[in-house]
């Protein structure tokens, strides 16, 4: 297999099937949206359900615990009206009781949209809900993503849903939403506050559903705090340089030295496995726990690294600064020793790397492929090997791994076309769109005012959704100022959301 055919640089690659691998290779080049770097995307997540579950009427009974898990009989299609779509799953959601004002307060409701992951990995990173929620007095309801973690309908593993061509039609993020709306007035109806106001947060593609469910669903939702999210990425494709131009800007700043090693590797890569035994050198250099098969194989290891670094490097650990001072750190070492450094330097001392066997599948691959377009290519004046993106050979891809196609269109006829901008503009109100500019995403994020309630907050240095993770408590080693600034900035907004709501909640009782 050529080095063309078989390069597929992306976090995708780490996610898929390996016959899918094969099957579609360009379909790969597409990273996964999260919330943080140390998750590991290759398992089933699928938590056990312990003696620790309360269920659903004893959790919203009780109404004291700081992290309640419970399970709501969600239904499986909302959008028709077949004997089928009447079928019902576990649909998992986590109620944190601590900082609640009560029922009779009308305190708010923070509404967290899970992701492309499982709950549980969520929750403790959302730092920015339970470092607030005191000052609002708020329920905080963290709500899973269905065909994510425990909320798999027809309690089938991730695989077996993926694999049946009926299940996976309820996959895509209209039913997403309309399951959010569902657990939400049902938590409002069962503790009986009706007039509390919900603002709902997410994170990456979470805040790209955060945003859509404050369009959608705007008598639900009062506001939306949407962070990191590339909501321009699917409906405008002339955006697709930016994400590798931006990972290619961060290691050049950091390191103009690391930036050309980095550069150059790729035609070494490529001169050295057209040799006749180049794989198997380039097998023994960066120790692989399978022979290589193709040169891509590797390059697609690396540029995974690079981009899983640039993307959460942040001002804590700057993981991108310490991988380069080990590549810069020996200058006589040949090229491909400093690249394999590293690899060691990221990932530590193991007893392999590269292509570790998973045959776990990825969700994700199913959103990319039915509604959720993320077009990403790389041009020549970055530190990648260029890569053009082509919706003919997305939609091949798809077809060939999936049976389906994508519909491209479906995400701005759904959501507001073309110009999403504009349609925020005339339709929508109270969503905070923030930003670190040192992420690649942000490349298709929002990054000006669009209204005097739909905002951009960004900070020229802050990485993938840095701002929805805890505040530190360190005080040698404390949060950056514009980290700092950027969190009060959306606490204000917030603030002053609930203040019209609640001073338009008393002009109404008092007509």
């Amino acid at each position: 297999m050529s080095s063309t055919y078989c390069h597929f640089p992306l976090l995708l690659s780490l996610l898929l099937l390996s016959a899918a691998v094969s099957a579609a290779p360009h379909l790969n080049r597409i990273p996964k949206l999260s919330l943080l770097r140390e998750i590991s995307f290759l398992q089933d997540s699928r938590s056990t359900v312990t003696e620790s579950v309360i269920n659903d009427e004893n959790c919203l009974a009780e109404r004291n615990s700081e992290n309640c898990i419970s399970f709501f009989n969600q239904t499986l299609d909302h959008f028709n009206y077949r004997p089928e779509s009447y079928t019902t799953f576990k649909h998992k959601y986590v109620i944190n009781f601590k900082y609640w004002g009560g029922a009779n307060s009308s305190a708010p409701i923070f509404a967290y949209l899970g992701a492309e992951g499982p709950l549980a990995q969520d929750i403790p990173v959302v730092g920015f809900l339970t470092d607030n929620a005191p000052q609002f007095k708020a329920l905080i309801l963290y709500i899973e993503h269905r065909f994510y973690g425990d909320s798999i309908p027809y309690n089938l593993s991730l695989a077996e849903a993926l694999n049946n061509t009926d299940t996976r039609g309820y996959f895509n993020s209209a039913q997403a939403l309309a399951d959010y709306a569902t657990v939400i007035t049902h938590v409002k109806r069962k503790l009986g506050v009706h007039k509390s106001p919900v603002i709902v947060v997410g994170g990456s593609y979470g805040g790209m559903l955060a945003s859509w469910f404050r369009l959608k669903y705007p008598h639900i939702a009062l506001g939306a705090l949407a962070s990191s999210a590339p909501i321009l990425l699917p409906v405008n494709f002339t955006l697709r340089y930016g994400y590798y131009t931006i990972v290619s800007n961060v290691f050049q700043e950091i390191s103009q030295t690391c930036y050309e090693t980095i550069n150059i590797s790729w035609s070494q890569i490529d001169q050295l496995a057209s040799t006749s035994h180049g794989l198997q050198n380039l097998s023994e250099t960066f120790k692989t726990c399978r022979p290589l098969k193709c040169a891509s194989e590797l390059k697609n290891y690396l540029i995974n690294m690079y981009i899983d670094l640039a993307q959460y490097n942040n001002p804590f650990k700057n993981q991108v600064a310490k991988l380069c001072d080990v590549m810069n750190s020996n200058p006589s070492l040949p090229t491909l020793e400093k690249i394999f450094a590293g690899v060691v330097a990221t990932y530590g001392n193991v007893k392999c790397y590269v292509n570790a066997t998973s045959n776990d599948p990825s969700g994700w691959s199913w959103q990319i492929c039915s509604d959720i377009m993320m077009p990403l290519a790389c041009n020549n004046e970055t530190m990648f090997q260029p890569y053009e993106w082509t919706l003919r050979s997305h939609k091949n891809d798809c077809k060939s791994l999936y049976g389906v196609a994508p519909r491209p269109h479906w995400i701005s006829t759904y959501y507001g076309g073309q110009d999403i901008k504009l349609i925020l503009q005339r339709f929508g109100s109270n969503i905070i769109f923030s930003n670190g500019l040192k992420d690649p995403f942000s490349s298709g994020g929002v990054l000006t005012n669009i209204s005097d309630t739909i905002v951009a907050v960004y900070t020229a240095e802050g990485s993938h959704c840095l701002d929805l993770h805890p505040k530190s408590t360190n005080v040698s080693d404390p949060d950056p100022y514009w980290l700092v600034k950027q969190r009060e900035t959306e606490v204000e907004i917030m603030e002053k959301w609930i203040s019209t709501y609640y001073d338009d909640l008393k002009k109404l009782q008092d007509n």
